[in-house]
């Protein structure tokens, strides 16, 4: 794999690093601006929208700029809004400065995402995929910890500081190692009438609506992990750090699985892991009451939840042909509708009186919508294969075997 893949790896490292590591901060930063908690964690429900939004905004916005202009200016203005986030006197300008760095954000990884997929050598666009993943999940298991740890001993402010340093080491990496300019040829150059020709597919819009479907249900488990740990199963909530690392750890297993299978069995790296994740979530809604269940099932919904984000991605690209940036962009937001809708599914339910283990429910039942529009993508690659293939990196032969 490329060095500059890992680069963009890094990079999303930091971002994953500042999206989430205010969570662990929440009542520092309330106490410290004078505000509630729950107004405090409209912080984090601000930047999913930003990145909801400003993904395929920015990506249509700076089709036209060469794409290591773009990373490096998604950069430099993420580096800006965790500056000013770390200075911010007051709650809107706190506010302000998430929006701006969830922007930031939704750019880098859109363009990072096809710059990642250009890179990668035949036969490893996925695997590729994967690793720049790769960089959320160590963020997971090692940026929002540490982050979390400074800012409780430190201040809240210090963690955006770390955060900005390390997007810094970032920076330089990208203006080193990732290739810059345009393609000499201009066929290979994007246009905006071209990447929105792409949505023409019907499959792509499958692809994207499963993605969607996938992060809905994983976050609306997730979203209240904690307190279905200590509250149901009688998880000592000094023991919670040490079960969010395993879920971390599932999380890292489960995309270098994926990652290598995903590239020669798109469709069917999918399914096995929608249905482990199914399996998983029904588990733990039944088995919620048992310590020892609950947390190996916390490893299984890291594993199978993030098994599903290599082909989920390397089927957008796929679908995508020669227009990969809007739709990536668009995958982006398909994410982060499912950050968005996950959380205020499983707040209705707990809200209803059924209960924190009643979310697994939530999340499985979403997950069999998942697992069905997927089985509705493989029909449709078959009545659609003489005349628009999906673009793989695997023999048409293959392909067809894997379809059926």
């Amino acid at each position: 794999m490329p060095l500059a893949v890992y680069i963009l790896a890094l990079s999303v490292f930091s971002l994953g690093t500042s999206e989430f590591v205010i969570s662990g901060l929440l009542p520092e930063v309330a106490g410290d601006l004078h505000v509630s908690i729950p107004t405090a964690g409209l912080l984090i429900s601000g930047f999913a929208i930003g990145m909801l939004v400003g993904a395929p905004i920015l990506a249509a916005a700076t089709l036209k700029l060469p794409r290591k202009v773009t990373l490096t200016g998604a950069l430099a203005v993420f580096i800006a809004g965790n500056v000013l986030a770390a200075v911010a006197p007051n709650y809107p300008m706190l506010f302000g400065a998430r929006v701006v760095t969830a922007l930031a954000t939704a750019a880098f990884w859109a363009v990072g995402a096809a710059t990642a997929v250009k890179l990668a050598p035949a036969g490893a666009h996925t695997r590729a995929l994967a690793v720049m993943v790769g960089g959320l999940t160590v963020s997971n298991i090692i940026g929002v910890p540490f982050g979390t740890l400074i800012g409780q001993h430190l201040g809240w402010r210090a963690a955006f500081l770390v955060v900005a340093a390390l997007a810094g080491i970032g920076l330089v990496g990208v203006l080193k190692v990732v290739p810059g300019g345009h393609s000499a040829d201009p066929a290979d150059r994007p246009h905006l009438r071209g990447e929105l020709a792409a949505f023409r597919s019907g499959r792509l819009w499958l692809a994207l609506a499963t993605t969607a479907l996938v992060q809905t249900g994983f976050i609306a488990v997730f979203s209240y992990l904690t307190p279905l740990l200590t509250r149901v199963a009688g998880v000592p909530s000094g023991l919670i750090p040490g079960v969010l690392l395993l879920f971390g750890l599932g999380n890292l297993v489960g995309i270098t699985l994926a990652g290598r299978f995903a590239d020669a069995r798109q469709l069917g790296t999918l399914y096995v892991a929608l249905a482990g994740m199914i399996l998983v979530l029904a588990s733990l809604a039944l088995f919620a009451g048992s310590t020892i269940a609950a947390v190996a099932l916390a490893f299984g919904l890291g594993l199978f939840g993030m098994a599903c984000a290599p082909s989920m991605n390397g089927r957008v690209f796929s679908l995508a042909g020669a227009a990969p940036t809007l739709a990536s962009s668009v995958n982006v937001s398909a994410f982060n509708a499912g950050n968005t809708i996950g959380p205020w599914l499983g707040g209705l339910v707990i809200g209803g009186g059924l209960g924190y283990a009643s979310t697994a429910w939530v999340g499985a039942a979403v997950a069999v919508g998942a697992l069905a529009l997927a089985v509705l993508s493989g029909v449709a690659d078959r009545r659609s294969r003489r005349t628009e293939p999906v673009r793989t990196e695997v023999p048409t032969a293959e392909l067809a075997d894997l379809a059926a």
